[in-house]
């Protein structure tokens, strides 16, 4: 990387050695990749972490991955050890799914093979026309718990919700440990017209409709009190989940564990993106600590909130580069995982 002031962050190269590259920004934010050296006939893996600026982030990997294509490589992995967007997955009310669309871009540019860790829902894997291998983490998390908790065997693992139960379950079974999985939400968690709890409408409409395709009165749905499924009284609550971001829901599920007698809560997760406020919220809430992968830099909101723990996750990602440009069995990674981990 050359420049200074002007220069955006860049991923770094390989092929089997390190590969000179030059990126560069415009007056008008438009980014400019020049590869230092040649490539072709060679395999060559983008490594690109996601920043806060998440979509410069992904145009400078399709630009890159394009580059590589224009420029004749055989072959060029990405390594994405969170995958952006991922969290748009479903379609909901009248929006997209958003990791469809990154996908077939990724796919376009010229991408042949894709690594990331802990996708949010397995199922992204089927947008892409090309290999994707979805390491795990939970390995890594569970040698921290193991290692780093001295009274674990007293430990329960939870899943501040019901849809998070099944990496719950998977932690627990591996560890020996009891579950307890929350369940229900604040009564003022999120407006009603927001979530869509009053649509369609309660008032019953007639007149353009006819009488025989009239539409039957809905009851909204109503929102459970918040419960706990299992015994976390006088035992260490460890949460798990794969993304961090916006705290608000783990420090809920915090206090309402703190409420049923847990005397120490841990957090347990992949990615941590932990944006805006989060780092202050972690500290002020009764989270003891908050465990996390490196798969997205956080230093600033470790400087910000003590609490926050690193694993790090690098071994099985140079692991995966070295088996597929040798073109070895990736299944050695995959050992000892669940199926619903």
């Amino acid at each position: 990387r050359t420049g200074e002031n002007n220069m955006c962050s860049c991923a770094r190269w390989m092929c089997v050695y390190a590969l000179p590259l030059l990126t560069s920004c415009f007056v008008s934010i438009e980014t400019r990749v020049q590869i230092q050296e040649s490539v072709r006939g060679k395999d060559v893996f983008v490594i690109q972490t996601v920043s806060k600026d998440v979509n410069t982030t992904i145009m400078e990997m399709l630009i890159m991955v394009y580059a590589c294509r224009t420029s004749c490589a055989r072959s060029i992995t990405g390594v994405l050890p969170y995958f952006p967007y991922s969290k748009q997955c479903k379609m909901r009310k009248r929006g997209s799914i958003v990791s469809k669309l990154i996908a077939s871009m990724m796919c376009k540019a010229g991408l042949t093979h894709l690594i990331t860790m802990d996708l949010h829902q397995k199922e992204i894997q089927g947008f892409f026309n090309i290999p994707v291998d979805n390491l795990r983490a939970s390995p890594f998390l569970l040698q921290y718990i193991q290692e780093e908790i001295p009274d674990y065997r007293n430990a329960v693992i939870v899943a501040k919700s019901p849809a998070s139960a099944k990496r719950a379950q998977s932690f627990a079974e591996r560890l020996r440990l009891g579950i307890a999985v929350i369940h229900g939400e604040a009564q003022d968690a999120e407006s009603d017209q927001v979530d869509g709890r009053h649509s369609p409408p309660t008032v019953k409409t007639t007149g353009a409709i006819h009488p025989s395709m009239e539409i039957p009165l809905l009851i909204p749905k109503e929102k459970p009190p918040i419960t706990v499924v299992g015994d976390v009284g006088g035992r260490i609550a460890i949460i798990v989940d794969d993304i961090i971001d916006d705290v608000d829901s783990f420090v809920a599920a915090a206090e309402t564990l703190k409420e049923r007698g847990a005397y120490k809560i841990f957090v347990m997760a992949t990615h941590g993106i932990l944006s805006s406020e989060a780092p202050r919220f972690i500290e002020e809430s009764a989270i003891d600590e908050v465990v996390v992968t490196n798969t997205i830099p956080h230093e600033l909101q470790k400087l910000q909130c003590p609490k926050i723990k690193t694993v790090d996750i690098s071994m099985i990602l140079s692991e995966a580069i070295r088996r597929i440009h040798n073109g070895e069995s990736m299944s050695y990674l995959f050992r000892n995982i669940g199926v619903d981990d």
